[in-house]
Parts: structure tokens; C-alpha cells; sequence
């Protein structure tokens, strides 16, 4: 009897720490996430020199231009895919603005909603902080809000007249969030990108004149990653959920449905551009190896052979 309630003892001292060894090490401490909304190939592709920054961490890590969106090209469907791993069949997302799934979705969660990779990182390494801040209030309702310690819908873009801008819009709430919180997940999502397509078009000077302003906002959370003493232990990851044409998006035409992913920061190979094919699910899979963290069996993406 006394060897029975030994081994019991043992076993339950070295469990944890078996299971701690099964579990995938983060790529990186930090992992920031800036989702940029509208952001298309066919508008960027020939003029990288437009995002200086961008290109920076294109040329020092990984990127694609053919990341295919989920069907249809629309905002809440694709970022509800990239945020919860799943195409739209599954999570039930399928129409531009959905704020629940519009079918019973498959695989959810204890917080009512399709497992996301906050839910994931909430669940796994509930150590970790997590922060989301967005300038559209459809982020909120398919990224578990629940499962995360800090987020912010500021209207942003919808509120110009109370002198917003995207520098104002990223220094007051993205650098302060990385400064105050030092978040190991942050999603910063800027919306501007998609405003400007929708008003001037997706081949307009206007569109060209926002990405500008766009990659103005990505050196400035880099340098907050630096003035903190963190930049070194992160990984910066850039996606979009759609691209457009004309002065729209919805279709199944590749200009709307291509997108860049850029990849960029600790234990990221330096591979530039990548020939593997990418799907929209591929990114959250991506950002799952980058935090260490073990995707569920719904999940339908693989993580991108980026990392050293």
C-alpha cells in the first residue's frame, strides 16, 4: 500500500513537468500583430519602396504576396478565418459585417464562439498577456474579447471630425498599450486602409497615400518595441483580411482576394519571398507556433516554414 500512495506521489510531482516539456516553446516573447484591413497585392506588390518600414522586415525575414482570402472577399468573414483558424464553412461567418456566426459554427468554445488564438493562448499559457485594439467595432465579436486581458474599440477612422488621425490613432493607443502593458500578444488593427479603398479606389493615389500613413504607424510601434528593450525578443507579423477593386471588394476575383503576410523578428528566417502557398487559415496557425502554442484538431491551417 505504501508503494501504491508512492507512485501516486511521484507521478502527480512529475506530470506537470512532462506535460510542460510536450508543450511547443514560443518562437519569441513577444508576438505583435498588425492586421491591416484592405491591404492588396495588386496595389502594393510594384511599389514596396511606398512602405519603407514594410519593406525593411520583408527583406529580413519572410513574405508572400499570394495569401488567399476565404471566400467571399469580405472583412468579418476573413478576419473571423484568420483569428479562429477555420475557413467559412466552419465558423459560420458570411457576410461582410457578421457579429455571430450566421450558422451554427463547428468547435466551440466555453465562451460561446469558435476557439481563437486567444482563446488558445488564454486556455495554454494563461501567464501570458494578450491586448487588442481596433479602429472597427467588427474585430470585437470574433476574437473572444472574454479571453483576453485587455481591448480597445477606439471608432477611429468614423471620427475624423474629432481630429483623428492614423498617427494620432497608433500613438495613443497602440505605443501606449506596448509602453504600459508590454503585452506578449498584441493584435493592432488599423482600418484606414479599407476606408480609403472603399472612398478613392484601390489603384488610387488616395489608397497609396494611406499605405504611407500606414507604414508610418508600423516604425512607430517598432520603435516602441525598441524604447521598451523589447524589439529584440519579438516577432512582428503583418496580414490583411481582403484586397479590392475598383472601389470595392465581396468578389472572387484575385485582386480582391490576395493579400501580403510579411513576417519579421526573433528566430524568423531570413528567406524573403516565400514559394509555399498560403490560405487565409495559414496565418493563425503561423501565429500559434510564433506564441507556442498547440492549434486544435478543427483547425485547418499549417503554420509556414518561416522560422529557423
Amino acid at each position: 500500500m505504501k508503494r501504491f500512495f508512492l507512485a501516486i506521489f511521484i507521478a502527480a510531482l512529475v506530470l506537470p513537468f512532462q506535460s510542460e516539456a510536450k508543450r511547443p516553446k514560443p518562437k519569441a516573447e513577444y508576438v505583435v500583430f498588425i492586421a491591416i484591413d484592405g491591404w492588396a497585392t495588386q496595389s502594393f506588390k510594384d511599389k514596396v519602396d511606398n512602405m519603407p518600414t514594410v519593406k525593411y522586415l520583408m527583406e529580413n525575414g519572410c513574405y508572400t504576396f499570394h495569401k488567399r482570402s476565404a471566400m467571399p472577399s469580405a472583412s468579418a468573414i476573413n478576419w473571423a478565418t484568420i483569428f479562429m483558424g477555420v475557413p467559412t464553412e466552419m465558423h459560420g461567418y458570411y457576410k461582410w459585417n457578421s457579429s455571430k456566426p450566421d450558422i451554427e459554427a463547428y468547435g466551440l468554445s466555453g465562451n460561446g464562439m469558435p476557439v481563437t488564438i486567444y482563446t488558445l493562448l488564454s486556455d495554454q499559457r494563461p501567464d501570458r498577456k494578450s491586448a487588442c485594439i481596433y479602429n472597427w467595432d467588427g474585430i470585437g465579436p470574433v476574437v473572444d474579447t472574454l479571453s483576453m486581458d485587455f481591448h480597445l474599440y477606439d471608432p477611429g477612422y468614423h471620427n475624423k471630425g474629432g481630429g483623428y488621425t492614423l498617427e494620432k490613432y497608433t500613438r495613443e493607443r497602440a505605443v501606449r498599450c506596448i509602453k504600459e502593458m508590454h503585452p506578449h500578444f498584441f493584435t493592432f488593427y488599423i482600418g484606414d486602409v479599407d476606408e480609403a479603398g472603399h472612398k478613392y479606389g484601390w489603384e488610387s493615389e488616395d489608397y497609396q497615400k494611406c499605405l504611407k500613413e500606414t507604414d508610418n504607424a508600423i516604425a512607430m510601434i517598432i520603435q516602441a518595441l525598441k524604447d521598451e528593450g523589447i524589439y529584440e525578443k519579438s516577432i512582428i507579423v503583418i496580414g490583411s483580411d481582403h484586397g479590392g477593386k475598383g472601389k470595392g471588394h465581396g468578389g472572387f476575383t484575385l485582386e480582391e482576394m490576395e493579400t501580403p503576410f510579411v513576417i519579421c523578428g526573433k528566430n524568423v528566417a531570413r528567406k524573403g519571398e516565400l514559394t509555399d502557398f498560403m490560405m487565409q487559415y495559414d496565418l493563425s496557425a503561423t501565429l500559434a507556433e510564433a506564441l507556442g502554442l498547440t492549434i486544435p484538431k478543427q483547425w485547418r491551417g499549417h503554420s509556414m516554414p518561416v522560422f529557423k
